[in-house]
């Protein structure tokens, strides 16, 4: 009898995490390593937020919090909602979890039977299919391609739907490829969806507030109020906020969903930090006059980014609306000869021979299901970017 579980057969390791991990690693044997693996800000948590942690510490805010989040973060949460994209949510209705990973995952466990499906559009977040795995769920692919711009097809949609689907997953701006819908452009994808009374919409607004050139984001519920019923808006402190390590995640939904979201979370790890959750509240409820500055230098990174990699002999990197990814095509490299000997046969294979030679730690584009590309994390220094850049540029000259 096999001691570990059969579901971790059909579970895979975080790609992302991995590469990170490959990158120390190899810093830590004394090599010079650039590492754009990471979905992390290099901006630091703004000052007024770590007050406020410190203030709750001092405060004696340090016991068991309420499993669904303490009282004023739910209300703030539901505030903001409303404020931001005008949707009504009662603090009942919305719940605070461990990070945004943690409200996908408790989603999962509460609605997911076997054979239920989930539709996920490629290139996805690697942890999306993985976590359906995990929860008895069957993950159906959707694909997207550079010339859609990586973003879904009403008509594909419409043809992925089956009698067993449970849930589309809908992530705009979109990890890995930064690829956001415009209001025209998802209202064709709700106009899909609302022909199908029995599918509900889990949309990963993370990265909501990190768009780009007077783009207007929009989150599904909003522009299809029909679709209110059936939608679970899941978001978070973590990219906009610089908070990544305070582990603060959240979504509002139908009372029915967050009760026994809920339930699972009282099981599983009960209430997120408190001292977290006071940061969090002056996140989303004190000043917001950093962000335009966040994104001022993101958009700058992007456009550096996305000038030097199509620079690039065999690189072809289109430019995304929002988040802080690209996600360039490298299929003209594949089969050409690497300075190690090796051809390169696969995305995976360009990103491996790229970290030995030149030292650069990016993620291979097969990891989130769509290739040949790969996944630059541009939340960086800048001149850390274009010495990255730089030797990317020379490794893909030195392919013969």
């Amino acid at each position: 009898m096999a001691f570990l579980a059969d579901t971790l057969s059909r579970v895979k390791p975080s790609a992302t995490i991995a590469v990170s991990q490959k990158a120390r690693d190899l810093k830590a044997q004394g090599r010079d390593v650039i590492g754009l693996g990471a979905g992390e800000p290099d901006f630091d948590t703004p000052q007024n937020i770590k007050d406020a942690a410190i203030d709750a510490i001092r405060r004696g805010e340090t016991k068991y919090p309420p499993v669904a989040g303490i009282p004023p973060l739910r209300e703030a949460i539901a505030q903001k909602f409303k404020r931001e994209n005008g949707l009504d949510y009662k603090p009942t209705q919305t719940l605070v979890a461990t990070g945004g990973k943690q409200i996908l995952y408790n989603a999962f466990v509460a609605t997911l039977n076997p054979g239920d499906e989930v539709i996920i559009p490629t290139p996805y977040w690697v942890s999306y299919p993985e976590m359906v795995a995990i929860n008895g769920g069957t993950p159906v692919f959707l694909p997207t391609t550079l010339e859609q711009d990586f973003k879904v097809r009403p008509e594909a949609l419409e043809a992925a739907i089956t009698p067993k689907t449970k849930w589309v997953l809908f992530n705009s701006p979109s990890n890995p490829s930064g690829a956001a819908y415009t209001r025209a452009e998802l209202k064709a994808i709700t106009d899909v969806l609302l022909r199908h009374e029995h599918v509900w919409i889990l949309t990963d607004d993370m990265y909501e507030h990190l768009v780009f050139g007077g783009f207007e984001f929009t989150t599904p519920a909003q522009v299809e109020p029909a679709l209110y019923d059936r939608t679970l808006t899941m978001n978070g402190v973590s990219k906009a906020y610089c908070m990544t390590g305070w582990r603060i995640g959240y979504a509002a939904g139908p009372d029915k969903l967050i009760k026994a979201m809920e339930m699972v979370q009282g099981q599983q790890t009960s209430g997120a930090c408190t001292i977290a959750q006071w940061a969090a509240l002056e996140a989303l409820s004190g000043p917001q006059d950093f962000l335009p500055g966040f994104r001022t230098a993101f958009e700058r990174r992007r456009d550096l980014v996305v000038s030097m990699l199509n620079q690039a002999k065999g690189l072809n990197c289109p430019t995304p609306e929002g988040a802080f990814y690209v996600y360039p095509s490298c299929a003209d490299t594949i089969g050409r000869t690497a300075p190690s000997g090796k051809v390169i046969a696969t995305d995976e294979d360009f990103v491996s021979e790229l970290l030995e030679s030149e030292g650069v730690a990016v993620v291979h584009g097969s990891a989130f299901g769509l290739g040949p590309n790969f996944r630059i994390s541009y939340a960086t220094a800048d001149e850390t970017l274009e010495e990255a850049c730089s030797r990317i540029q020379r490794f893909c000259a030195s392919l013969r």
